[in-house]
């Protein structure tokens, strides 16, 4: 039997790097960000070094989350350009 998808909950930080964006890349992201609730670790996810997070990329922009498997939810805090993706955390 298949695993229960995890909640995701979109931080305000992600929030607002979300609204920032057109429409179109918006949607792609969005797209990308719902899926990480049926596969937190799915194929192309990296974990990251010195952190408890994981990225995701999506073309030129990363989503950056973190994943709570007691509660079956994933975190999403940023959602950046790659270039600054890193930057401040």
């Amino acid at each position: 039997m298949a695993d229960a998808p995890h909640h995701v909950r979109l931080l305000p930080s992600a929030q607002r790097d979300l609204d920032a964006l057109d429409p179109p890349l918006f949607r792609r992201l969005a797209d990308a960000g719902r899926a990480l609730g049926v596969s937190p670790r799915a194929h192309g996810s990296q974990k990251l070094t010195g952190d408890e997070g994981y990225r995701v990329r999506v073309g030129d922009y990363r989503i950056l989350y973190r994943v709570d498997d007691p509660t079956r939810t994933v975190f999403i805090y940023r959602v950046k350009h790659r270039r600054e993706a890193y930057r401040e955390r």
